[in-house]
């Protein structure tokens, strides 16, 4: 006699992969090349007057947990103001 499997996370898995492969049948691949600067330097600050007279100079926030910039500057969240237009 063969033990009824009471896995119903396996079962809520193997039902969502169906779902996921249901609705993405036949959609085209998505794939995003990471955009690589063309340079990339480091700037080192004696204090936060400096900081900031930099930071006026090229027009972009700088605090002291900044990390990187675009320069000019861009978003690191990408261009909001592309959308997309069904061509059907």
């Amino acid at each position: 006699m063969k033990a009824k499997s009471n896995n119903k996370k396996g079962d809520e898995a193997s039902n969502e992969k169906s779902i996921y492969e249901t609705e993405w049948q036949d959609m085209p691949e998505f794939v995003q090349n990471k955009k690589e600067p063309y340079a990339k330097i480091i700037v080192r600050f004696d204090n936060e007057a400096d900081l900031q007279e930099f930071a006026k100079l090229i027009n972009q926030k700088l605090t002291k947990k900044t990390k990187s910039i675009w320069h000019p500057f861009k978003s690191h969240w990408g261009n909001n103001t592309k959308i997309y237009i069904s061509e059907s």
